[in-house]
C-alpha cells in the first residue's frame, strides 16, 4: 500500500491554511516578547546532556574533532533549558528562542520526533509572571490564526472547546484530584525533593476510585495514570486550565514552594485536555540540583541501565543563576487547537519521516 507523500501538491494545498496560521502565530509571539523587552536567542542543539527525566528519550550523536581520533558522545536538546540558564548565570534578564528540539519514542496526534519550542525566562519573577506571559501568548496566537483562517478566535481540539480570551481557571494539583478524583494527594507524598513517595497510599486511594494499578507501579506511575485517565480530559474545557503546586519529586529544576516542601511552584497550562506548556519558578541552590540530578539519574540506569552525564558546566552555572522563572510551551500544539488542525503534522512544514 503507498501513501501520498507529504510533499505532494494536493497534500500541501491541504495544509497551506494551517501553515499560514503558522506563520501569523510566530509573527504574534515575536510580538509579544518584543514589546516585553525580550531579547531572542539561538543556542546550539547539541549538548553534553539532555538531562536525566525518566519519561524523555533523547536521539544520541557523536562530536568528533577534526584533528587527531578525539571523539566524545552528545545528544540533540530536548529543550533549550541548559544553555539559556546559563546565559541567565551570564547575565541576561530576559530571554527567548524559537527552536526545534527532538524527543525519541514519541509520535501520534499531539507529539512529533521534532517538534518546535517556546522558552523563556525572567530574571526576578516568579511563575506567577509566567502564567500571565502563558495567557497572553495563547490569545494572542489565537487571533493571529482568526485572522488568516476566519473560523473565530477559538481552541479546538477532538470536539472540545477553550475561549482564550477567558481568564484561565487556575486549580492546585491538590485541588484537581480532590474534585475530580475524591482523592488527598498531599496525604500520599513527603517532603523529599529527591525520592519518590512510597507508593502504597495513591495505589490504594486510586483503586478505591476505581483506577487500576498494578503492585509494581511506583508512586509516579499511578500519579501519570490518575492524571490521564480522570484529569487531564477535564482540563481546558470552555476556558483555560493552569494547574499548579505539583509535588517536588516531579519538579527536577524547579523552587520548592516556602512553607511546604512537598510542593514545588510549577504549573502546566491545559487547553481543550491538551497540556500547552510547562514552566516554574527556578531552583537556584546548586547543591540541591546535583542531589536532584544524581537521584534521577541513578533512577535511569535502574530502569534502563544507562543514563546521560551530568553537564557539570550547567551545575557551575548555577551558582550564578540569579533568582528567575522560565517556561517551554509546544508552539505546534498551540497554533494546531488555534487553527482547528486534527493532526500535529498539519501545521509542521515539513513532518520527519
Amino acid at each position: 500500500m503507498t501513501t501520498t507523500p507529504w510533499w505532494h501538491p494536493e497534500n500541501l494545498a491541504r495544509r497551506r491554511p494551517y501553515l499560514d496560521a503558522r506563520r501569523a502565530g510566530t509573527k504574534a509571539l515575536r510580538a509579544y516578547f518584543q514589546a516585553e523587552g525580550f531579547t531572542e536567542v539561538e543556542t546550539p542543539a547539541v549538548q553534553v546532556s539532555p538531562g536525566v527525566e525518566r519519561h524523555i528519550q533523547a536521539f544520541a550523536t557523536t562530536l568528533r574533532e577534526p584533528l587527531g581520533d578525539q571523539a566524545a558522545p552528545r545528544y540533540l536538546h530536548t529543550s533549550p533549558e541548559f544553555a539559556m540558564k546559563k546565559l541567565m548565570a551570564g547575565g541576561m534578564e530576559k530571554i527567548m528562542q524559537l527552536c526545534h528540539v527532538w524527543r525519541d519514542g514519541e509520535r501520534g496526534p499531539l507529539h512529533h520526533p521534532e517538534f518546535t519550542m517556546l522558552e523563556w525566562y525572567r530574571a526576578g519573577a516568579d511563575y506567577h509572571a509566567l502564567m500571565a506571559d502563558c495567557e497572553d501568548l495563547m490569545l494572542g496566537v489565537a487571533k493571529a490564526a482568526e485572522r488568516t483562517l476566519q473560523q473565530g478566535v477559538m481552541l479546538r481540539w477532538q470536539g472540545r472547546t477553550c475561549d482564550p480570551a477567558k481568564p484561565a481557571v487556575r486549580l492546585t494539583l491538590q485541588e484537581a484530584f480532590a474534585r475530580h478524583v475524591n482523592i488527598d494527594l498531599l496525604a500520599t507524598i513527603d517532603d523529599s525533593p529527591t525520592a519518590a513517595p512510597p507508593p502504597d497510599k495513591l495505589r490504594a486511594a486510586a483503586r478505591g476510585q476505581g483506577i487500576h494499578v498494578s503492585d509494581n507501579d511506583t508512586w509516579e506511575d499511578i500519579f501519570f495514570r490518575v492524571m490521564l485517565e480522570r484529569i487531564e480530559p477535564k482540563l481546558g474545557e470552555g476556558a483555560p486550565t493552569i494547574l499548579y503546586e505539583y509535588p517536588a519529586p516531579l519538579a527536577a529544576l524547579a523552587r520548592r514552594k516556602p512553607g511546604d516542601p512537598r510542593v514545588a511552584e510549577r504549573f502546566e497550562l491545559y487547553a481543550c485536555g491538551v497540556e500547552l506548556a510547562n514552566a516554574y519558578s527556578e531552583l537556584t541552590d546548586a547543591a540541591e540540583q546535583r542531589a536532584r540530578f544524581e537521584a534521577d539519574r541513578a533512577l535511569h540506569v535502574k530502569l534502563y541501565g544507562s543514563a546521560p552525564p551530568l553537564d557539570e558546566d550547567f551545575l557551575r552555572a548555577m551558582e550564578s543563576l540569579p533568582p528567575c522563572a522560565g517556561a517551554a510551551l509546544g508552539f505546534d500544539r498551540l497554533v494546531m487547537l488555534a487553527a482547528g488542525a486534527s493532526d500535529i503534522t498539519d501545521v509542521l512544514w515539513a513532518p520527519l519521516t
